[in-house]
């Protein structure tokens, strides 16, 4: 429960990198004892999203541009297989689900609904890999999720990106309809690529929450 408490709120930037983690706080807030809460700042130290700092505390950690790289990919090179590998046999309940989403995300994008938009477009992405029916590559992807979806909740709000998301996802979900695997192979890796562009801009923009 702790380590779940904290991680969420680590992804979910409520907890922004650098900012402290006050272990008493968390104690009493959870109800729980310092064991549990020291047991899950070590696993959280392990997934290098906390840094403990003798002598001055437990603090979030910056997000490494390193990290990114390697996570993205990763994500890019599975992703992009998973698509080619469920386009020619994708069914139309499967596709009536993303049109859905997109839908969603339509609307969380009107209304400036950020951490909605952000829940949908993640869901978006779960349901190709549920679709391929292959969990360890779904538990892949979510291994190497953390560092990157920091950043993209950071840029989220900038003017641009979520338009430019549901424009993607929407050519991802039309590559589908045809069912050419090429095709939708191509507009997954359009989409990723983007995405790892706008990210290096922001972090260049953002140099405080980030480091090599």
């Amino acid at each position: 429960m702790v380590y779940e408490d904290l991680r969420a709120a680590i992804v979910g930037l409520t907890l922004e990198p650098g900012a402290r983690i006050d272990k008493n706080e968390v104690c009493a807030r959870l109800r729980v004892s310092r064991q549990p809460v020291a047991e899950a700042v070590l696993r959280l130290v392990e997934e290098r999203l906390v840094e403990v700092e003798p002598q001055k505390g437990t603090f979030v950690a910056r997000i490494r541009l390193s990290d990114i790289a390697e996570a993205a990919f990763v994500r890019r090179a599975l992703e992009v297989a998973t698509v080619y590998n469920i386009a020619s046999q994708i069914d139309e309940a499967t596709l009536d689900r993303l049109d859905r989403n997109l839908g969603y995300q339509a609307a969380a994008l009107s209304t400036q609904d950020w951490d909605e938009f952000y829940a949908l477009d993640v869901r978006f992405h779960t349901m190709l890999f549920e679709r391929l029916a292959m969990r360890r590559i779904a538990e892949a992807v979510e291994s190497t999720r953390a560092q990157v979806e920091r950043t993209r909740r950071l840029m989220l709000p900038a003017p641009g990106r979520a338009p430019d998301t549901y424009r993607e996802h929407r050519a991802i979900v039309a590559a589908l309809k045809t069912r050419d695997s090429h095709k939708s192979a191509a507009a997954m890796a359009r989409h990723l690529d983007a995405v790892m562009v706008e990210l290096k801009k922001f972090a260049a923009r953002q140099p405080n929450l980030f480091e090599p």
